[in-house]
């Protein structure tokens, strides 16, 4: 892991962060706290105390009363509390019981307003702050909140990624969109990120394939949803998994990767490959240009003959070709529709400057 940031979530790595849902009793995070304790991959423990619900009448946490609970967490185990905040009066309170780390949802990243308010709350201090992707695709949201956060001086920031909503039928409970994780990175790469792969996964039985591509992504850690009894739980039933399957079953089979190796055959052989990469990249930039030199052409003549831009049966019999001729080369149908999609909206662009350019050009005549 090479997120040098990240020393405030402790000496381990990956980071796994665990704990239930919801804070339900306090036999109950007890319990869980002192099972997950025993293990030192552990690195801190979470409960929700105040849950967002979509409707009313569900359980939304017990509140202010359940923070002792994690007090006596803090105490007996020795592992740092976090827990979920939305407004300054989550905050105040969290900060008067103690609570090491906090994090701010999903729901709440989407709203600036309410980002704001708890960033102000959080002036002054520096307690580590981790914040969820927006439930909507949104990067902007995300990196806007980060650096609400920054604004009024929090250096312990980390972000969380825990999926997106999406009207698709999917796997999964949250689509995952692993390209917007990447590129939070690469705009914030000081910003260490935690994947929650129980809200990617929705179900159990995917935890363990989310978990281990959050790592082969190189984020620093998992928060991961921890419950004596998943079945019983009062929330998210469905995504949690026993302290006992979590270290001996999911943890266990995870295999933990280096950002790079020093093996000297490895170097040379990467190299080689990158620079292959190179060479055919700039290939197909240069059959990238070559097409949209076409477009224009094609932009000068349709205007010329008064035909539309867009082609509806053209378009969809090249997109058919293509798919088949990808099928062929085992190209995934998914890259070739994105791929030429992006390339038809840039021709149609490319064909209607080439157009206006052509009614300008006639005009001076």
């Amino acid at each position: 892991m090479n997120n040098s940031n990240v020393s405030w979530l402790g000496k381990n790595t990956p980071y796994i962060i665990a704990g239930p849902c919801s804070a339900e009793t306090e036999e109950q995070v007890l319990q869980t706290a002192h099972e997950l304790a025993k293990d030192p991959r552990i690195t801190a423990f979470r409960a929700g105390i105040w849950k967002p619900r979509t409707r009313p009448n569900n359980f939304e946490g017990h509140g202010t009363m359940a923070l002792p609970w994690l007090q006596r967490v803090k105490a007996e185990t020795g592992l740092p509390v976090c827990t979920e905040v939305a407004n300054a009066a989550h905050v105040e309170d969290c900060l008067k019981h103690g609570v090491d780390i906090l994090w701010i949802g999903a729901r709440t990243t989407v709203n600036p307003f309410s980002v704001q308010e708890i960033a102000d709350a959080l002036r002054g201090t520096d307690i580590p702050v981790m914040v969820k992707n927006p439930v909507t695709p949104d990067l902007q949201l995300w990196l806007g909140a980060i650096e609400r956060l920054h604004n009024v001086g929090l250096t312990k920031i980390a972000a969380i990624h825990r999926g997106f909503s999406s009207l698709e039928k999917t796997a999964y409970r949250n689509a995952p969109l692993w390209s917007l994780a990447i590129d939070f990175r690469v705009q914030m790469p000081e910003i260490p990120m935690i994947c929650d792969p129980s809200h990617i996964a929705g179900k159990a039985n995917l935890l363990s394939e989310v978990s281990q591509m959050a790592l082969d992504l190189d984020m620093a850690g998992l928060m991961i949803e921890t419950h004596p009894n998943p079945p019983a739980a009062w929330s998210d039933a469905a995504q949690q998994v026993t302290p006992h399957v979590l270290l001996t079953e999911l943890l266990a089979g995870l295999t933990v990767k280096q950002s790079n190796s020093d093996d000297i055959d490895f170097v040379i052989k990467m190299e080689q490959l990158r620079q292959r990469i190179d060479h055919i990249d700039k290939s197909l930039l240069q059959l990238l240009a070559d097409r949209m030199e076409v477009a224009r052409e094609i932009g000068v003549s349709k205007h010329d003959h008064r035909v539309t831009l867009l082609q509806l049966r053209r378009w969809a019999d090249l997109l058919d070709k293509r798919l088949e001729q990808a099928k062929a080369l085992q190209l995934s149908d998914k890259l070739i529709e994105q791929l030429y999609n992006l390339i038809h909206q840039e021709a149609i662009l490319t064909q209607k400057d080439a157009a206006l350019s052509q009614k300008d050009k006639a005009k001076s005549l």
